[in-house]
């Protein structure tokens, strides 16, 4: 892969690392706004962005830069993923990413609501989180982040006997022979997003270790099944409980989504939309699933006019 021209960020966020729940180490990439700007509101509350499965905080960044007004934008990398690391485990805890993200709120803004974006399994997050702690979230938006399909019970021995067999073998995740494969697999991943920033996040996304070839910034648990069944019931519990206003987003590429597979019809997430309070919907053309790689800018846009009016209490 080339490209004709390089990626360098109009905002450079400042990393940093601060300790959590349990000695959690968690990555924090914070964009400060600039006082002197004429594009500033010091009077926004922070704008929290939580990324999905097999992604980094770092992914927002040309959503960041899009952004025509100055405000403090800060990205978590979930633990796991990217910067952030946890004690070895045999799986991952949707449990402790609420928890998690309830520590980084607390630590971002602890006196004051937010306002909240979450892509996929970050919006899924946010959803159940601004549900059980409404007065939280201020504002909410919720990019592709469809939860998933509805299980019964009596699946449950299978998912744990699928996860104890899972448990009994290494996992591993694929690696790169170079940066710009890393780059190709992210544009194979992405086909609309710009190839030069493909190229930057590649870098982010993606490290060089000893054996000389580039491996994910992931830990390889994140791909063993999870034995807890997705309790949709209680997921829609949440959703019914939020109190601020919700925007959903979704790309065009609806091949891309949950809804693809067969098991989880549009008419069942269209019932599950209905439970939220106050939604406002988009549609973005030409991307898929990755919304904030494919059109940031049409995203940070129209996040841009539902974040506004900026107010310190809930509205």
């Amino acid at each position: 892969m080339k490209s004709a021209f390089s990626y360098a960020p109009r905002r450079a966020p400042l990393v940093e690392q601060i300790t959590i729940r349990a000695g959690v180490s968690y990555r924090l990439r914070r964009w400060p706004a600039q006082e002197s700007a004429e594009s500033a509101l010091p009077d926004a509350p922070p704008l929290l962005l939580a990324h999905g499965w097999m992604d980094v905080g770092a992914s927002f960044q040309r959503f960041v830069d899009a952004l025509a007004t100055e405000r403090e934008v800060i990205a978590l990398d979930w633990r796991g993923f990217g910067g952030s690391k946890a004690a070895p485990t045999d799986s991952y805890w949707f449990y402790d990413y609420y928890a998690d993200l309830d520590a980084v709120i607390d630590y971002i803004s602890p006196n004051a609501p937010i306002d909240l974006l979450g892509h996929s399994m970050g919006g899924n997050i946010a959803m159940i989180y601004a549900g059980t702690c409404p007065r939280r979230i201020r504002r909410l938006i919720n990019v592709e982040g469809f939860g998933l399909a509805q299980t019964q019970p009596a699946e449950a021995p299978a998912r744990l006997a699928k996860w104890l067999s899972e448990l009994k073998t290494p996992v591993s995740i694929r690696t790169f022979a170079s940066l710009e494969e890393v780059a190709a697999h992210l544009m194979k991943r992405s086909p609309h997003m710009d190839e030069a920033f493909a190229v930057w996040l590649a870098a982010e996304w993606a490290e060089r270790r000893a054996d000389g070839r580039w491996h994910v910034r992931a830990d390889a648990v994140h791909k063993r099944v999870n034995p807890i069944l997705y309790r949709c019931d209680e997921v829609l519990a949440a959703w019914k409980n939020i109190e601020a206003q919700v925007l959903w987003v979704e790309g065009d590429k609806v091949e891309q989504t949950p809804l693809a597979s067969g098991r989880y019809s549009r008419e069942e997430f269209e019932a599950r939309m209905k439970k939220i309070k106050a939604l406002e919907r988009l549609r973005i053309n030409e991307c898929g699933h990755m919304v904030h790689l494919e059109q940031p800018g049409r995203l940070a846009e129209a996040v841009e006019s539902f974040l506004a009016p900026f107010k310190n209490s809930m509205l």
